[in-house]
């Protein structure tokens, strides 16, 4: 499973979803969705917007976790 860790990059930045809603070009509402773990899939080039906005790589984006049988 890949974990969206964009809430810890955030933090760290102290940045809101807003201001990087605003530096990127995505609308919160899509940043949100990346945020909460319920998007699909991800464009490589909102990926290279974000990590250019919070200065990051994308490995500290996204976290591969083995899936718990449940």
């Amino acid at each position: 499973m890949i974990r969206v860790e964009l809430d810890v990059m955030l933090a760290r930045r102290k940045m809101t979803l807003l201001e990087l809603s605003q530096r990127v070009g995505v609308t919160p509402a899509n940043l949100s969705i990346l945020k909460n773990g319920r998007a699909r899939a991800v464009r490589l080039q909102t990926l290279d917007a974000i990590c250019r906005a919070l200065s990051c790589q994308p490995g500290d984006l996204l976290v591969w976790t083995p899936e718990e049988d449940g």
